[in-house]
């Protein structure tokens, strides 16, 4: 048992290693990693020598700091390919992407989070950095309400407490009344909106996801800076192109529909026609 503890210790020492690089610069000293993990320096050096080793991270001969090494890279890619979303999802999205002009995202939801599985860029909406892996909040992204409408208001409540809804803009919806409010709306009309409620500047249409089961497992969104996306002029469009998007999606997972009228089940919900119907 005690040697079962002192492995478990290890592992969870390696670990804050690595988590010490997921925030802030790249490039860290030691000095750096002690100050995140809490760690002491000879701990922390030998930590990183024996990841160095591993590949997991990787010092620079000159500067002498250290980033992430391709170790990590190898783990995530073999964890995407093996994601049932990622798979059915990763051509579809690049299609969309190049056809809308903007940027397409597709996102899980982890606890308290959403968690990007992938992301594609339009020639609308560059971007020099990948999303996949990033964490961001749920009540504040039109991904992550999506998400939400998996839950009834109490889980809702229970996953986000008050206190959990901050602002991020004056735009941000911080209360369970509104954002219940909008949740209803968007599972009415098949898809949710985000109008710089995370970053100033930004906006998006989102629509969930679904498993064979019928429950919402993911959620994709078409996203990209104010000014293009334009939703004043272009809701109505992109809302069909992201619905249509999930159906398929969700049809690839094995999503049939809810039951119909004397059948056992029916054809995928056609909430794009809904969404082509009102804006």
């Amino acid at each position: 048992m005690a040697s079962d503890q002192g492995n478990n210790q290890s592992v969870e020492r390696a670990v804050s290693v690595l988590r010490a690089f997921l925030a802030g610069p790249p490039e860290l000293r030691v000095s750096d990693v002690v100050r995140h993990t809490g760690l002491g320096a000879s701990t922390t050096s030998r930590l990183l020598t024996t990841l160095e080793s591993l590949d997991y991270v990787e010092r620079d001969g000159v500067s002498g700091l250290y980033r992430l090494g391709v170790a990590p890279i190898t783990l995530g890619g073999v964890a995407l390919n093996q994601h049932p979303v990622h798979r059915e999802a990763r051509q579809l999205g690049q299609e969309l992407a190049a056809r809308v002009g903007l940027g397409v995202n597709v996102a899980v939801r982890r606890s308290a989070s959403l968690f990007y599985l992938l992301n594609f860029e339009g020639p609308l909406a560059p971007r020099n950095t990948v999303l996949s892996g990033q964490r961001k909040p749920l009540h504040a992204t039109g991904l992550g309400k999506c998400l939400l409408l998996a839950l009834d208001a109490g889980e809702r409540r229970a996953l986000l407490p008050d206190e959990a809804l901050r602002p991020f803009t004056a735009r941000t919806l911080t209360s369970h009344r509104a954002l219940d409010e909008h949740l209803a709306e968007a599972a009415r009309r098949g898809y949710a909106t985000e109008v710089e409620e995370l970053a100033h500047g930004r906006s998006c249409v989102a629509a969930p996801i679904r498993d064979r089961s019928g429950a919402i497992t993911a959620a994709i969104s078409i996203s990209g800076p104010l000014s293009t996306v334009d939703l004043d002029r272009r809701k109505r469009e992109l809302a069909r192109a992201v619905i249509e998007a999930a159906d398929s999606v969700s049809v690839a997972l094995g999503y049939v529909g809810p039951p119909g009228p004397g059948t056992d089940a029916g054809p995928p919900a056609g909430a794009a026609a809904r969404a082509g119907g009102r804006s």
